[in-house]
């Protein structure tokens, strides 16, 4: 770890803030309406710290054994740590006493898992509803069209609130395409928070991520996922 990678995340870390407050007032909303939560795939704990120190307070992991084995060395006492990647169901139990909540939840048989393991605790655990807006075959996440009737599946399991949705859009190659895609996941946001579905709150609309959270924002999201231009790219052992 470096004086400058460390000097870098500080920039970095001032420059995503400062976007966030404007988007998010261009959105008609305030920057404490927006949580900034950092994608620390393949980031040491030591600069993930020093991010906490700074003031980040969410931070998310993708990979169950990498969550696991910098879980000693986070700076919990400061942040918020959930799950944000794709998530097996022989895995959930690793994780429950662990996380505050998990993005990516898209099957009653991956939320009946994570109630089975929770109840064990004796925890209630925050979870979001993965929406595969894009409809893409090789992506993970409920179809739009069949989100209400998961959800309603869902909303009767013990152990577990279901707190709001997640996406991951299409790669699109300009800001209006992905911008389209943000606007569909807040139009079922706002349509299944009309429904008052029991056990179900739209606290949070988890979508965009480092080269797009600033449209994001701008289309109603309450939670931006951002990693590389925090920590820099990606550095794969």
């Amino acid at each position: 770890m470096t004086e400058k990678l460390l000097t870098d995340v500080e920039y970095n870390y001032k420059l995503i803030t400062e976007r966030i407050a404007e988007a998010a007032e261009k959105s008609g909303r305030k920057y404490e309406d927006i949580t900034l939560l950092a994608a620390t795939k393949t980031v040491a704990p030591e600069v993930i710290n020093h991010a906490i120190s700074l003031g980040l307070d969410h931070i998310g992991e993708n990979k169950v054994q990498e969550l696991l084995s910098k879980y000693d060395k986070y700076d919990l006492d400061n942040a918020s740590l959930q799950f944000i990647g794709h998530l097996q169901t022989n895995k959930v139990r690793q994780i429950v006493d662990k996380v505050n909540l998990i993005q990516s939840v898209d099957s009653v048989k991956l939320a009946t898992e994570i109630s089975k393991q929770s109840l064990k605790i004796g925890k209630n655990l925050d979870i979001l509803i993965e929406v595969n807006i894009g409809k893409e075959e090789n992506k993970s996440g409920v179809m739009p069209e069949n989100l209400e009737e998961l959800l309603c599946e869902i909303s009767k399991i013990d152990g577990i609130s279901v707190k709001g949705l997640m996406a991951i859009p299409p790669i699109c190659d300009n800001s209006q395409k992905i911008s389209r895609y943000f606007h569909k996941m807040h139009n079922l946001f706002i349509d299944i928070s009309q429904k008052k579905l029991d056990n179900v709150s739209m606290n949070i609309l988890s979508m965009g991520m480092s080269a797009d959270y600033y449209e994001a924002i701008l289309e109603g999201a309450t939670m931006v996922r951002v990693g590389s231009s925090l920590f820099g790219a990606r550095i794969y052992k």
